[in-house]
C-alpha cells in the first residue's frame, strides 16, 4: 500500500527545559543529545534555549516518525539538525540509508515544536 511507506512525528516541549544550560557547564547532558554541530550552531543564537529546545523536538519527531517505518533503536546523537545556507532545516542520518526526511520547527518564548514526515525507499 502507497502510505506503508510514510509516517509522520510530532513534538511539542516548553523551552524552559533548555534555559540556563550552558557549554561548560552542560557538556556532559549536551553531548548525550546533540552533535557538536549542531551545539555550535544553538550557542551562536542569542536564545540558545530556543534552538536547542527545537532541535530536541525535531530529534523526537524523527524518533517517532521512524518507529512508524518499523525502525527502532537510534540514539539522540544518530540524528543530526542541521541547516541549509537559506536557514531550512533538514535531518542527516547516517545510520540508516535509503530514509528520506522532511522537518519542520518552529518556536515561540515559551514552546518549541517540531513535524517530521520520513518516507522509506522499498
Amino acid at each position: 500500500m502507497f502510505f506503508e511507506n510514510f509516517s509522520i512525528g510530532t513534538d511539542i516541549e516548553e523551552i524552559e527545559r533548555f534555559n540556563n544550560k550552558t557549554i561548560e557547564k552542560d557538556s556532559r547532558f549536551l553531548n548525550y543529545i546533540f552533535t557538536n554541530n549542531e551545539i555550535a550552531y544553538c550557542f551562536s543564537k542569542k536564545f540558545p534555549q530556543r534552538h536547542l529546545c527545537a532541535r530536541f523536538c525535531g530529534k523526537e519527531a524523527v524518533v517517532k516518525a521512524l518507529y512508524g517505518l518499523g525502525i527502532e533503536h537510534i540514539t539522540y546523537k544518530e540524528i543530526e539538525i542541521l541547516n541549509k545556507e537559506t536557514g531550512l532545516p533538514y535531518v542527516n542520518i547516517k545510520k540508516i540509508p535509503g530514509i528520506k526526511i522532511k522537518i519542520s520547527l518552529s518556536h515561540s518564548k515559551k514552546y518549541a515544536t517540531a513535524n517530521v514526515l520520513a518516507y522509506k525507499n522499498n
